[in-house]
């Protein structure tokens, strides 16, 4: 996702624990879903994967991790988290590529989200790569 986000002042972002079922919306708990990815215990290992842990990296508000998985040429200096938005579902559409045997992928998704209340969503076709060895996102298409 690319969308720059930053947080209210005096609100914090959602508590979500290790035991927490995951934001991304697979059948698992954070800790061994995305979890493990932002805390360095592992990589991603599909452009799918790391779509949906940088879609749980929103929800946390872990900036660390998105800058992370960005792209060196696409990358922003930081990430801040919008004032009144609340992730609250992300839909996987199609994927091409992307796998243990690809150098790229894409992911087309909807990222559900409500903003002040009001409920929204971001449609997006996220290009990735492999960098280093390990996927990261390096662009991304607005859908609609």
């Amino acid at each position: 996702m690319s969308r720059r986000t930053s947080r209210p002042r005096g609100t914090a972002a959602p508590r979500i624990t290790s035991a927490s079922p995951c934001p991304c919306g697979l059948p698992a708990v954070y800790g061994e879903c995305c979890g493990r990815f932002h805390s360095c215990g592992a990589a991603a290992p599909t452009c799918e994967a790391l779509m949906r842990s940088r879609y749980a990296a929103f929800v946390v508000q872990d900036a660390a991790y998105l800058l992370r998985t960005w792209h060196p040429e696409t990358r922003p200096p930081g990430v801040d988290f919008d004032p009144g938005m609340r992730w609250v579902r992300l839909e996987i559409l199609d994927t091409t590529e992307g796998s243990a045997f690809h150098s790229t992928g894409t992911v087309t998704f909807r990222a559900h989200y409500t903003d002040d209340g009001r409920p929204d969503s971001l449609h997006e076709k996220s290009r990735f790569v492999r960098h280093e060895g390990a996927w990261v996102y390096t662009t991304g298409v607005f859908v609609d």
